[in-house]
């Protein structure tokens, strides 16, 4: 971070996902840096349309949004898995999401939820740890050798009670998802949700290039109902994504 461009880049990633207006004083917290060069840099971000000025801060500004969207893979995958994510919505009435690995992560690309969608966390754009989540679970059962250790090598953290942090009983999981094709979140990540997901395979039907999920609450859904249905569009994403790469 002693770079411009490296304080540049932690200023902007000191927003996190719930967050609208950040006073200068927050800013100067979570980065660490001197208070002059956070005002200094978030004057220059302004000027870039990156961060825009406040009566109570800064906020994340449109420009931002302009460059996300020109980022290739994730708006070609986003263009191409929107119809199979509507048509999933529309058969189940349940949050739909579409998420990618980032390391050890969840990045949600899309969710969509219509007037009766679970209180859920997740935010697209946000992320969430791989090992709590349905689409972490599919996504780490296929992730390289070297991913799945570091994750189960290091701790688990505890979001619910009903969080799996037993490296084990996790490791079992995911070979059950590689099994089966699908994996579960039982209130691992929120309490009172239920969630299940399936791979986005490529063409050599190992790698997971997305995983698609349907959630719902505790009481009214039952994710066993939802395994056809969500197999079927991740499935059909995934040879949608194959003819595109011909």
């Amino acid at each position: 971070m002693d770079t411009v461009l490296g304080k540049a880049v932690a200023l902007l990633r000191a927003f996190r996902v719930d967050d609208t207006v950040l006073p200068l004083a927050e800013l100067v917290r979570r980065t660490g840096l001197p208070k002059g060069t956070v005002h200094r840099i978030a004057g220059d971000l302004v000027a870039h349309r990156l961060l825009d000025k406040t009566p109570h801060g800064y906020r994340l500004s449109g420009g931002l949004f302009e460059l996300g969207m020109r980022a290739a893979t994730e708006r070609t995958l986003l263009e191409l898995a929107m119809p199979f994510l509507q048509d999933l919505y529309e058969r189940t009435h349940e949050t739909v999401h579409l998420g990618v690995q980032d390391g050890t992560e969840v990045v949600y690309v899309a969710k969509i939820g219509g007037h009766r969608q679970a209180r859920s966390p997740s935010r697209t754009g946000g992320r969430m740890p791989m090992h709590c989540t349905a689409i972490g679970k599919v996504l780490l059962a296929h992730a390289a050798d070297e991913v799945r250790d570091e994750l189960l090598a290091g701790p688990l953290e505890r979001r619910t009670p009903h969080t799996v942090v037993a490296p084990g009983l996790l490791r079992r999981q995911l070979a059950k998802v590689l099994e089966t094709g699908v994996a579960y979140e039982r209130e691992e990540s929120t309490p009172g949700l239920l969630c299940v997901a399936a791979p986005v395979l490529d063409p050599d039907g190992r790698t997971a290039l997305a995983a698609i999920s349907v959630t719902g609450p505790v009481g009214r859904f039952r994710p066993e109902a939802h395994e056809t249905a969500v197999r079927a569009a991740a499935a059909a994403l995934g040879s949608t994504l194959s003819r595109r790469r011909r």
